[in-house]
């Protein structure tokens, strides 16, 4: 398996992943509704992060088997389908490097592929001169977060296209609390 850049060309596959990961591995900490409501923007490729060249993919012979990578803008998460704006660029000093968009498939779930793409994220906004890291977690990623060192923030609320709701929970982690 590569890690590699993901580009414009994989953005079919990462739609895919993105639907086939949510509505497998969600199942228990979101309803169908809210699934398929988050679907519409909430979860979704924001291609920005493919054009800023900071979202990869685990390439496994053709199939992208996870997806995930980190931005120097302000926008917290959603999908294109949400009609981000282009967002301003965060101030390393001052302000954390936002961590996105993880999704992994559900056949190479815990093989330690989100664990790789984490590192590389947090690694090259570190090159970047960012000391921490936020992250809207979905309910089912807060427990692998909390493993690697983030803390919860709040738990948010989002309205969701279809008229549900869907829980999240915004996460902090500092380069002074990562063990050496």
């Amino acid at each position: 398996m590569i890690l590699r850049l993901a580009t414009e060309l994989d953005i079919p596959a990462l739609r895919e992943l993105i639907a086939t990961s949510a509505r497998r591995l969600g199942v228990g900490h979101y309803t169908f509704e809210q699934t398929e409501g988050a679907l519409m923007g909430a979860f979704g490729v924001d291609s920005q992060l493919i054009r800023d060249q900071t979202y990869y993919v685990i390439d496994d012979d053709g199939k992208i088997a996870a997806a995930g990578g980190w931005s120097f803008r302000a926008t917290n998460f959603g999908g294109d389908a949400m009609g981000n704006p282009i967002s301003e660029r965060l101030d390393a000093t001052t302000e954390p490097a936002r961590i996105r968009a993880f999704f992994t498939h559900p056949e190479y779930a815990r093989r330690g592929l989100a664990r790789q793409l984490l590192e590389r994220s947090e690694a090259d906004a570190r090159r970047q001169g960012y000391l921490r890291y936020q992250l809207t977690a979905t309910l089912p990623g807060v427990p692998f977060y909390l493993a690697h060192g983030y803390r919860e923030l709040d738990h948010q609320t989002f309205e969701l296209p279809n008229g549900h709701k869907i829980g999240f929970v915004s996460m902090l982690k500092d380069e002074e609390t990562v063990p050496l």
